[in-house]
């Protein structure tokens, strides 16, 4: 319990140096956060808004950010979004992993401090400014890495924004598959081979990144059809265990995790085309 409070007021004094200068950074940011292309309708707005004169719906409910990884994958969203209701933060590569870091980091690093600006969520949920926060990161290795380093920020400053509900994965399709008649979307290899059934003569395209996908394309997947996975705690996870456990220091235990779970899935060369 001592070494708890110890803990406790080092933190404190260590925010306490840096969030003045940071608080005037961050009204900044509310007015032109470079890393923000922000929607027009917002959860914290007063009134509700709603979506037609037919529909009791109130569109603050739907409003989301989607934090995403570098400008292609931003551009692309950005261009087909809704602007009144979807707002874009684009990182600049792979964040900081704070895993094992005080607060101060969240006020010190740039990109930290600008997301929470963005999210308005410095002093608590009460005035978040979007329903849903949606990490959309490519769907290989660096996608998930940078996955995994969002969710440890959010865990380890912000965990009610997750034990809340408010934090989902953008699920985008890995392969296109069309002839001259139609064209499938496949979020797996189970729909890929579907697809390949049901059309003659495919060709098929793999998706290597959020950047490759057209936004004309990036519209029908993040409209009405969007496809999202809610990050979700159960009440007998251990944050602290979770976090110490996939990024701490034990790299001797998770390569051993990785071995016995490794997949390793390969592409039909003379399926794909690139």
């Amino acid at each position: 319990m001592l070494q708890k409070i110890q803990d406790s007021e080092k933190e404190r004094k260590a925010i306490a140096g840096v969030t003045k200068a940071a608080r005037e950074r961050a009204k900044k940011n509310l007015v032109n956060n470079p890393k923000l292309r922000d929607c027009q309708i917002h959860l914290n707005d007063a009134k509700p808004v709603k979506s037609s004169k037919d529909s009791d719906d109130d569109l603050r409910l739907e409003s989301c950010i989607f934090i995403t990884e570098g400008l292609s994958a931003s551009g692309s969203i950005t261009k087909s979004r809704d602007v009144r209701t979807q707002a874009v933060f684009s990182l600049r590569g792979k964040p900081l992993n704070s895993y094992g870091l005080s607060k101060s980091v969240v006020y010190e690093n740039e990109e930290f401090n600008c997301l929470q600006s963005a999210l308005n969520i410095e002093d608590g949920l009460d005035e978040l400014r979007y329903n849903k926060v949606i990490i959309a990161t490519d769907a290989d290795v660096d996608g998930m890495h940078i996955r995994l380093l969002m969710l440890t920020f959010f865990l380890q400053f912000f965990p009610d924004l997750v034990k809340k509900g408010h934090v989902y994965i953008l699920q985008t399709p890995l392969f296109r598959v069309k002839d001259k008649n139609q064209t499938l979307y496949c979020y797996s290899e189970e729909e890929r081979q579907k697809a390949i059934h049901k059309i003659k003569n495919p060709e098929i395209t793999r998706f290597k990144g959020l950047g490759e996908i057209s936004p004309d394309e990036f519209k029908g997947f993040i409209g009405s059809g969007i496809r999202l996975d809610q990050v979700n705690l159960r009440k007998d996870d251990n944050v602290k265990e979770l976090l110490a456990y996939y990024m701490g220091k034990n790299t001797t235990e998770r390569q051993q995790f990785i071995i016995d779970n490794l997949v390793i899935e390969e592409d039909r060369v003379d399926e794909i085309d690139d």
